[in-house]
């Protein structure tokens, strides 16, 4: 039998689309092996300064399809230091909270994994983020909504980009992963994509474009995730374009938050229903310090110190298939 009677749940870090059918499948999946919730607000913020408060299954009705977080998020630099943990683990206990789940993506599992060595709490952690980047995980809640977002997006753009033979830099999230960037690229038929991954040289870039003017192509689209090794973003290498390339009508988009908004799709709430009931089957079978995840369509649990060490790799013959469809 587990000793676990009561959990909390929180969300941590930047919102994704999905959090919320996580956080419902997580609650009434507690509910259902007999186990009391409470749902912290604020993230790590929210547990040190005690904004606990107790779940039903009426406190996760209608959420499912909504965006965001219902328990909010928020960034602790209180939560960084050993004294804001204590205040953390003492408010667990007034509470007679056993075990924690939280949602969000690696600085929320690196928080989690040393207040459980520090207090030996037991803690499993359901990855939340558009980017994608977590390793020992294909797909993670947010993704799906984030990547269908970007096409809808990319799609528009590309109207306007071909009535005025136009190229469009497109910059979308991703400061340390191009996840999202890569297989948006994909999907909306760019010409071009930009990534941390892959250092690609501008030198490439440059007679590409010399290639496709040429071509007399009517538009172009080059998607740039924010964190590329080539211009920094979309604006710095969209201005050395213009100056090397005048003959192009440049113009840049920065998609910004509207990735992280808006109504999860089908994927990622059946996504987020499975992981947020593996959390807590995953507790009732005394796993701590590890991320539920999904390999090859089936439940696994990852180590933290796994999770975050590790690099998720991006897929060359993705990246290969950019070059041989722009042709």
């Amino acid at each position: 039998m587990s000793p676990i009677k009561k959990i909390a749940l929180l969300t941590s870090g930047g919102d994704a689309p999905g959090m919320n059918a996580a956080i419902r499948a997580a609650v009434r999946g507690a509910l259902y092996h007999k186990l009391e919730v409470m749902g912290i607000i604020r993230g790590y913020q929210g547990l040190i300064e005690d904004d606990i408060e107790p779940m039903d299954s009426k406190s996760v009705s209608n959420i499912i399809q909504r965006g965001g977080t219902i328990l909010k998020s928020a960034r602790s630099k209180e939560f960084l230091t050993p004294e804001g943990r204590v205040l953390a683990y003492q408010n667990l206990k007034k509470h007679g909270i056993d075990a924690l789940v939280v949602i969000g993506g690696d600085g929320t599992f690196t928080g989690a994994s040393i207040f459980s060595s520090e207090h030996n709490v037991p803690v499993i952690g359901i990855p939340g983020t558009i980017d994608n980047d977590l390793y020992g995980t294909d797909y993670i809640i947010g993704y799906d909504t984030a990547l269908n977002t970007v096409i809808d997006a990319v799609d528009k753009i590309r109207d306007t980009a071909s009535a005025h033979s136009r190229l469009f830099f497109i910059e979308v999230m991703g400061r340390d992963a191009g996840f999202l960037a890569l297989r948006s690229a994909i999907a909306s038929g760019a010409e071009a994509v930009l990534i941390p991954e892959v250092n690609t040289n501008y030198q490439k870039l440059s007679e590409f474009l010399s290639n496709s003017y040429k071509k007399q192509k009517s538009s172009s689209i080059v998607i740039v995730a924010e964190g590329d090794k080539v211009g920094g973003g979309a604006l710095r290498t969209a201005e050395k374009v213009r100056e090397d390339h005048p003959d192009y009508d440049v113009r840049v988009t920065i998609l910004g938050h509207i990735q992280r908004g808006g109504s999860p799709t089908a994927y990622d709430r059946v996504t987020a229903s499975r992981l947020g009931v593996a959390a807590i089957t995953g507790l009732l079978e005394n796993k701590r310090n590890v991320m539920v995840g999904l390999v090859n369509d089936e439940i696994v649990y990852v180590p933290f110190e796994d999770a975050i060490k590790n690099k998720k790799p991006i897929k060359q013959e993705l990246f290969s298939l950019i070059d041989i469809l722009s042709i």
